[in-house]
């Protein structure tokens, strides 16, 4: 008896054991259950409420504008203005080359045929003076001009001679009329051929009023007859050459004009006088400048341009003939609205400016972009048209734009991103 009343003491002390082992597990669960999921749901609350909070307020900012406090406007000086009216030189841009009038070339031929000989070493590029002797030509045939010129020379001596003698005798009744008028005939045609040999040997540079039997010469000299730089040459020693054979072109680069191609739609805005700014991209940055002289007449179909012709100032690039070059044609002043350079902004193909509202009391500036047309630029400042409506109070950043593009540039990325 005594070890069963044991035994259910055991049992009973175990029982509430359990039972309470029980309570004090499922309140710990139920518990940590509750708190668990307020805790989730409070958690995913604050996360959702956050995310979507700075979703929304990057996508408001991004969306309103640029903001910059008043503290980074002072910082980085930048400054509020409106548009200057200034009377700025507008353009036509146009492209061309450096050309020559056909008048600036001239040829060094050969006058008669024959070798060359004795010629000079002389290169494509080079400038040569007038006057000067660039080889010589022989041929046989230049020694039977001269030797036919004397004779001939001689022949109407001779006559003339003749005919005071027949002048003399019809004079004095003891001669015949009709000899006399024989010998006068004669005269008149040895002088006719005299003369025309003496033209010819002067034509290949022969002096024939000094030329004597001993003075014969078998060569000719080639002469330039201007100045100028060699543009081609095919004189060299022992070449055979033919009348009218150019041995040697000269340009003269002192008629070097500007021969440029203007767009249909502008030249009706292009006339004689105006100045001309122009660079040469292979000669460097330098500007060049001078004036139109010449609106062509005919319209190239292929390329919708015309030919307009300039004269360049004394100060021009050196002579390279056919060199490409970029122009700009000024027109007459005219009033626009202009904002200093710097206050453009060229993004690609675009250009545009940057407004706010620089009286704004609140802590943030709101910057807003407008797109604009930028003209000719003059002293600094730029002929500006604006295509977006600027509202009214709003003030143009005139000083400080690229910061502002480089914030827009900074806030695109990071919302991108």
């Amino acid at each position: 008896m005594k070890n069963l009343r044991q035994i259910h003491i055991l049992i009973a002390c175990l029982l509430v054991i359990m039972t309470a082992f029980s309570c004090s597990h499922k309140h710990e669960e139920g518990d940590g259950h509750d708190h668990g999921a307020e805790d989730h749901s409070d958690a995913d609350s604050s996360h959702d409420g956050h995310d979507h909070g700075e979703h929304a307020e990057e996508e408001g900012h991004h969306e309103e504008g640029i903001h910059l406090t008043n503290d980074q406007i002072k910082t980085v000086g930048i400054q509020f203005g409106g548009f200057t009216q200034l009377k700025i030189n507008d353009y036509i841009t146009a492209s061309g080359t450096l050309g020559l009038p056909p008048i600036a070339h001239s040829g060094v031929t050969a006058k008669t045929a024959g070798i060359v000989t004795g010629s000079k070493k002389y290169a494509e590029g080079q400038y040569i003076e007038k006057g000067v002797v660039i080889g010589y030509i022989q041929n046989p045939v230049i020694i039977l001009e001269q030797q036919e010129y004397l004779e001939a020379a001689a022949e109407l001596q001779y006559l003339k001679l003749d005919l005071q003698r027949q002048e003399s005798l019809v004079a004095a009744d003891a001669g015949v009329v009709k000899s006399l008028q024989k010998l006068q005939s004669d005269v008149a045609m040895k002088e006719a051929v005299v003369e025309g040999r003496a033209k010819y040997l002067d034509y290949l540079g022969i002096e024939t009023k000094s030329l004597t039997p001993g003075s014969i010469t078998q060569e000719i000299a080639v002469i330039t007859q201007a100045s100028g730089y060699i543009s081609s040459l095919i004189l060299h020693n022992g070449l055979y050459v033919e009348p009218q054979m150019e041995l040697m072109e000269i340009v003269d680069e002192s008629l070097l004009q500007l021969e440029l191609d203007v767009f249909e739609k502008d030249i009706g805005n292009v006339k004689e006088a105006q100045l001309i700014s122009y660079t040469v991209p292979a000669l460097g940055s330098t500007l060049y400048r001078g004036k139109v002289q010449v609106v062509g007449k005919e319209f190239d179909m292929t390329n919708k341009t015309v030919r307009v012709l300039g004269e360049l100032d004394e100060n021009r690039p050196n002579f390279i003939k056919d060199l490409f070059i970029t122009a700009n044609i000024w027109l007459n002043d005219e009033t626009v609205n202009a904002l200093p350079s710097k206050a453009v902004i060229q993004d690609g193909s675009d250009s545009y400016i940057y407004v706010a509202d620089a009286d704004s009391t609140e802590k943030e500036v709101q910057f807003e972009k407008v797109r604009v047309i930028a003209g000719a630029e003059n002293d600094g400042f730029t002929s500006v048209r604006a295509i977006d409506p600027i509202e009214e109070g709003m003030k143009i950043v005139v000083k400080g734009a690229y910061y502002v593009y480089a914030q827009s540039q900074a806030g695109e990325l990071a919302h991108e991103h």
